[in-house]
């Protein structure tokens, strides 16, 4: 964790070294965070497009062998294996952001108290933001990224769909700027991506 910090607080010194400002700082050291992990989240977003493409047949499964759990997993593994899905290939990315998220947190936690934290001359981007803006962004983003991604049925993923931007919103309301900024600018950058993805691999 130190490591990844310790990276993280140099790019973005060098950064805002040039800018003068820790909010275009943020912004651009998220989308470089981005940029060397995309070929991580691009296997994720292609897996999501396989997973829908399948719904309709593991839906079949699921209601068929309904009462038979074991030959119900039996056929849905072999319906993996014939399509050369890894269920489990989405959850890596997601991992990997979770340490760089928290070394974000530790490097805004040292973010000096002067005009270069300020953003757009509004948030102070070490402390939380007073106007609800980007608590309210970051759920938003968020709703739409997951919408975006979704691989199975819309109604079972209902509740998550409206549970988990709201518990971004509400973390948000206490985070400081930065590490909300952060956030909005990820989800953003896999917005853009997962549409794009979703261009490429239609489903049919």
């Amino acid at each position: 964790m130190d490591f990844i910090a310790g990276g993280l607080g140099w790019v973005l010194a060098q950064i805002v070294a040039v800018t003068h400002s820790y909010g275009l700082g943020i912004i651009l050291t998220t989308l470089i965070v981005r940029l060397l992990l995309f070929p991580l989240t691009l296997s994720q977003n292609k897996s999501m497009v396989a997973m829908r493409k399948i719904q309709p047949e593991l839906n079949e499964i699921n209601k068929k062998y309904a009462n038979n759990k074991e030959e119900q997993q039996k056929l849905t593994m072999e319906l993996y294996q014939k399509h050369k899905i890894n269920p489990l290939g989405g959850c890596l990315p997601m991992l990997v952001q979770l340490p760089i998220l928290w070394a974000f947190f530790r490097v805004l936690q040292n973010i000096p108290a002067d005009e270069t934290a300020v953003f757009f001359g509004l948030w102070i981007l070490s402390e939380a933001d007073p106007f609800y803006i980007f608590p309210i962004l970051a759920a938003a983003t968020t709703f739409l990224q997951s919408k975006l991604s979704m691989t199975g049925d819309a109604g079972q993923q209902k509740s998550m769909l409206i549970v988990m931007p709201l518990m971004i919103g509400f973390f948000s309301l206490s985070l400081p700027s930065g590490l909300v900024l952060y956030w909005i600018t990820s989800n953003v950058f896999s917005i853009v991506q997962q549409a794009w993805i979703n261009k490429l691999y239609p489903v049919n």
